[in-house]
């Protein structure tokens, strides 16, 4: 029998269970400094940014908010933010600029400070003098912004220092070509060479340290891509790597980037002699064991004894977690080995600079704790148990979730709760991740989630089988799965089955309802995906492949949302919750 409950004021989706939790770590390179965002209390949204004193342990506010980002020097002495288009610092206090702020960086010196305008142009605060850059008003060209296509590989900035400040690595922006130059901060540029016909796509870049800038470029097919470094006297490149894959190209976050003994470290895929990984290799040898499944490199972390440690966000088996791994650089005889760092199951998370670590909220510094950053979040309205298991011959991540108190034997109506949809892992060891799916179990039902092939973190020919045929492949794994988990869990009543997601989740859900109507009753759907052609080029052709040379498969994903499935774009939940319980009665 469906109940109506109260949906509790905190929601997930907008983060608000974490506010009051210290996030935006970030580590000085010298390890003196840990910087942080956090709000005064669990219902205050505004972020004030704080500063650690290592050493001290002393932690000191230095804005009070609201700080919704923040860039620091190398050591983090000095640290800059916007706040209404005006620019702060943490050494001179509010600076006047000619134009308003966006995305402020000190140099690593801490000497100048560089920002984008709203029309796209690149400006440089020194001593109060702040001079234009590169900038072309009017034109419809862009000085120094990431760019819609940078979002689809994960790359939020549009220009970066020198190691030495003496110069900014610079995108420039002309509809949907870009460009990337060198420029000096007293007029003089370069142009950076590749062919950029082949790859437009620039994924990635990376300059820190005495070497020469990084890039990753990738072909419009995103089936081939190169590791360049970047000459900054001439803007010549020399490629250091090349990267391919029959489906797409999946760079490593934190990839690629110069080790201490000059190796580069790019990301990669070992799927031969029964292997099937997602690993690192350093100037072409593979470092990580081919068990471990490399999520992001954090950093390098230097050791007293046997070299410096690569530290790494992975999985080494159980894909609902997240551990934090210190890696060897130097090989000796016994080849790669990984030594994880976290013990408790849960997704954890890293931050590194000097010989400071931070797990999770914990500042280690050598071997010893010094302390762990307070949190004034409140506790999670709920303590949810999912029950995790990796169902049919596939092993896919699956999870149960039933309401609290529930009496075995009482058949529970289904909901499929799909989330964003493939590509975005639902079955994660996280109780702040399930509170928004507790709330509807106690509503009445048993929510299943399930980690179709498509979803990171197992594998990657998990990840990339769904190449072209993304709609039979995540269906079918959901249907199989549902299923599957009746033998486990037969209170889970299909004969009334509905299914919610968002984005191309909600997709997936108008699928579901129009290909399996015997299946799923009803759906609902927050700003579903019903025209793959409107998405981003660089987002549908990762799947689907070029329109040009597919168009069949695009019209075999394209879906017109049938009239079981309820549209919600506000995110009513109430109107959701009431559909729901009408259409499973």
């Amino acid at each position: 029998m469906l109940v109506s409950v109260e949906y509790p004021e905190l929601s997930d989706r907008t983060g608000r269970f974490r506010f009051g939790a210290p996030h935006a770590l970030t580590v000085g390179d010298d390890g003196a400094r840990v910087a942080f965002l956090r709000s005064a209390g669990p219902y205050d949204p505004a972020a004030a940014l704080w500063v650690l004193n290592v050493a001290t342990g002393a932690l000191t506010e230095i804005a009070p908010g609201p700080v919704d980002s923040y860039a620091g020097s190398a050591t983090l002495d000095v640290l800059a933010w916007a706040y209404e288009g005006q620019l702060h610092s943490s050494t001179a206090g509010r600076i006047a600029t000619a134009e308003p702020v966006r995305d402020p960086r000190p140099d690593p010196a801490g000497r100048h400070i560089g920002y984008v305008t709203a029309d796209g142009c690149l400006r440089v605060v020194t001593d109060g003098d702040d001079q234009l850059l590169a900038g072309e008003p009017g034109s419809g060209v862009s000085w120094g912004v990431a760019g819609p296509v940078a979002a689809e590989f994960g790359r939020d900035r549009g220009w970066w220092w020198a190691p030495d400040g003496s110069r900014i690595l610079a995108v420039r922006g002309a509809g949907r070509s870009s460009s990337l130059h060198l420029l000096d901060l007293y007029g003089g540029w370069v142009d950076v060479h590749w062919d950029r016909e082949t790859y437009p796509y620039l994924v990635d870049v990376h300059w820190r340290g005495p070497g020469n800038a990084l890039i990753t470029v990738l072909r419009r097919t995103q089936q081939h891509g190169l590791v360049l470094s970047v000459d900054p006297r001439t803007g010549e490149t020399q490629v250091h790597a090349e990267l391919a894959d029959a489906r797409w190209v999946e760079p490593v976050p934190g990839t690629p980037r110069q080790l201490p003994d000059g190796r580069v470290l790019v990301g990669g895929e070992l799927a031969h002699d029964g292997f099937d990984a997602r690993c690192l290799f350093a100037d072409g040898s593979l470092i990580t064991p081919p068990g471990l499944y490399v999520r992001r490199v954090v950093g390098v972390l230097p050791r007293p004894s046997g070299g410096p440690e690569l530290i790494v966000e992975g999985t080494d088996g159980e894909p609902s977690e997240q551990h934090v791994f210190a890696v060897r650089t130097a090989l000796a005889g016994g080849g790669a080995s990984a030594r994880r760092l976290t013990t408790a199951p849960g997704r954890h998370t890293a931050a590194v600079g000097g010989d400071v670590l931070v797990l999770d909220l914990t500042v280690i510094r050598g071997a010893a704790e010094v302390l762990t950053l307070p949190s004034l979040a409140a506790p999670l309205p709920y303590e949810p148990r999912p029950v995790l298991a990796r169902v049919t011959d596939r092993r896919l991540p699956s999870a149960v979730l039933h309401p609290s108190g529930h009496v075995t034997g009482t058949r529970l109506p289904v909901l499929l709760e799909l989330g964003p949809g493939p590509g975005h892992q639902q079955v994660v060891t996280d109780p702040a991740a399930w509170q928004d799916r507790q709330w509807w179990a106690d509503a009445g039902f048993a929510v299943v989630s399930v980690d179709t092939r498509g979803t990171p973190g197992v594998a990657p020919s998990f990840e990339k089988v769904v190449y072209r045929r993304l709609a039979d492949v995540a269906l079918t794994d959901q249907i199989d799965a549902l299923h599957a988990l009746t033998g486990k869990h037969p209170d889970l009543d299909l004969s009334r089955v509905a299914v919610r997601g968002r984005g191309l989740g909600g997709w997936l859900a108008a699928l579901a309802l129009t290909r399996r109507p015997d299946l799923f009753r009803c759906g609902v759907a927050r700003d579903p995906v019903t025209d793959w052609t409107a998405l981003p080029p660089a987002y549908a052709e990762r799947y689907l492949g070029t329109r040009a040379d597919n168009s069949d498969v695009y019209d075999h994903h394209s879906v017109t949302p049938p009239a079981t499935l309820l549209i919600s774009p506000h995110g009513d939940l109430s109107a959701e919750l009431a559909f729901v319980t009408r259409e499973c009665a």
